[in-house]
C-alpha cells in the first residue's frame, strides 16, 4: 500500500509539479540574469487571489536568485507589522553580507552609516548588530529626517551602491504586500525611482491580492514604469492536469480521464484547491488508479478540508457586520456585484457601507474589480458562505 501523500496544500507550500507558470519563471530568470550583471532592472509585483501560488513563486525565483549569487531577504508583510523596522532589520543582513567583499570594504563604512541613522529612527527599540569595525557613525540629517520617502530613498541608494561595489545585485521578496500603508509604499515607490535612476542592482519581487495595482497606480503615476504589475490566476486545463497528474505518476498512480476533468471542474483550477482535492483523491487509489467514482468520493472531503483551514481562518477574522455585507454580496449573485446592490440588500445608502467595504479590503476578504464593483479575494468564499449558512 503507497504510503507517502505526494500533494501539499499549504501556504506557500512548493507542490511536487509547479505547473502553468513557466513563462513568469522564464520572464523572472531575464530579470534575476539583469540584476546578477550588476544592471539595473524593473521591479515586479505579482498579483491575484488567494489560493494561486503567489507565494510559491516568490519561494522559487528566491531559489534561482540564490544561484545566480544575488543577494536576497525576504520581507512578509501584516496587518499590524511595522514596515520600517523590517525594512532596516533586512537592509542590515544584506549590507553585511555585502561588507565581507573586498570589492565592498571600502563603500561598506558610508553605507552602514546611513543604515545606523535609518535605524535610530525607525526602529529605535531594535537591536542590531552593525557589523563591520570602524563603520562611519550615524549619517545624521541624510536618512534620519523623519520623512519616509527621503530616508528611505537614502538607505535604498546606500545599499544598491554597495550592492554594486560588491559585484553582487540585490533583491528584496515582498509577501503580502497590500498590508503595507499607502505611505509605506509610496516611500517604496519613490526609493527604488532613484534607485533605477543611479543604475543601481537593487530589485524587489513583491506578490499581494488584485488590490494592490490600483493602490500603487493612486499613489504615484509613474508607479506602472517602475513596477511590472503580473496577473496570477487560476491554472489553464493542461497545466492544472499536469498538477494533478504529474506527482501521481512518480508512483505509478493514474487518473482516468474523466477523474480528471471532475476534479478540475471541482477546484476551478485554482492550485491550492487542485493540491487538497489531490491530497483527498490520493486515499482512493484502486489498483494504481483515480476513478471518476474515486474521484467523487473525495469530494466531501476536500469540501470540509477547506472549510475548516483554508476558509474558516478567514472568516473567523470577520466582524458581524463585516459577514452581513459578504452574505449581501452572496445574495446578489455569488463571487462579484454592484455595491449598490450590496447596499440595497443591506438597506443602506452606499455612503454608509462606505466604511465596512473599506474595512473588508483591507483584511483582504474583497477587492474593487471594477469601479463600483467588489468581488471576493478568496475564490469560492461565495460557496462556503452559502455552506454555512446552511449549518
Amino acid at each position: 500500500m503507497i504510503q507517502i501523500n505526494p500533494y501539499t496544500p499549504g501556504a506557500g507550500l512548493m507542490p511536487r509539479c509547479l505547473a502553468g507558470r513557466d513563462e513568469v519563471l522564464e520572464k523572472a530568470d531575464e530579470t534575476l540574469a539583469r540584476v546578477a550583471a550588476c544592471f539595473t532592472a524593473r521591479s515586479v509585483v505579482y498579483y491575484g487571489l488567494r489560493g494561486v501560488g503567489k507565494t510559491v513563486l516568490l519561494n522559487e525565483i528566491e531559489e534561482r536568485a540564490k544561484d545566480l549569487d544575488v543577494f536576497y531577504e525576504h520581507i512578509e508583510i501584516t496587518e499590524r507589522g511595522n514596515f520600517k523596522s523590517a525594512v532596516s532589520l533586512y537592509t542590515n543582513k544584506l549590507m553585511r553580507r555585502m561588507s565581507v567583499i573586498e570589492m565592498a570594504k571600502q563603500s561598506a563604512g558610508r553605507a552602514f552609516g546611513v543604515l545606523k541613522a535609518f535605524h535610530a529612527t525607525y526602529s529605535p527599540d531594535g537591536s542590531v548588530n552593525f557589523g563591520i569595525e570602524g563603520a562611519a557613525p550615524p549619517a545624521v540629517g541624510v536618512s534620519d529626517t523623519g520623512d519616509f520617502k527621503n530616508d528611505l530613498t537614502e538607505l535604498f541608494t546606500a545599499l544598491g551602491a554597495l550592492a554594486a561595489k560588491s559585484g553582487h545585485g540585490a533583491a528584496f521578496f515582498i509577501d503580502e504586500i497590500q498590508y503595507m500603508t499607502e505611505a509605506d509604499f509610496e516611500a517604496l515607490i519613490v526609493a527604488l525611482h532613484r534607485v533605477s535612476q543611479k543604475g543601481y542592482p537593487l530589485i524587489v519581487f513583491a506578490a499581494g491580492l488584485p488590490k494592490i495595482a490600483k493602490i500603487a497606480g493612486d499613489v504615484k503615476s509613474y508607479a506602472e514604469r517602475l513596477f511590472r504589475f503580473i496577473p496570477i490566476g487560476s491554472l489553464d486545463s493542461e497545466a492544472a492536469r499536469l498538477a494533478l497528474s504529474e506527482p501521481a505518476l512518480v508512483f505509478d498512480v493514474h487518473y482516468d480521464d474523466d477523474a480528471l476533468d471532475y476534479i478540475l471542474k471541482e477546484t476551478e483550477c485554482y492550485p491550492y484547491f487542485i493540491q487538497e482535492y489531490g491530497r483527498q483523491a490520493w486515499r482512493q487509489i484502486k489498483d494504481h488508479r483515480i476513478s471518476l467514482l474515486g474521484a467523487m468520493a473525495a469530494r466531501e472531503t476536500f469540501e470540509r478540508e477547506l472549510d475548516e483551514s483554508f476558509f474558516k481562518v478567514r472568516y473567523d477574522r470577520a466582524t458581524p457586520k463585516e459577514l452581513a455585507f459578504m452574505y449581501a454580496m452572496v445574495d446578489c449573485g455569488g463571487r462579484e456585484c454592484a455595491v449598490k446592490d450590496v447596499a440595497a440588500r443591506l438597506g443602506k445608502s452606499v455612503a454608509e457601507i462606505s466604511t465596512l467595504r473599506a474595512q473588508l479590503i483591507h483584511k483582504g476578504f474583497v477587492y474593487a474589480s471594477e469601479r463600483g464593483e467588489i468581488s471576493f479575494s478568496v475564490p469560492q468564499f461565495n460557496r462556503y458562505l452559502e455552506r454555512k449558512r446552511l449549518l
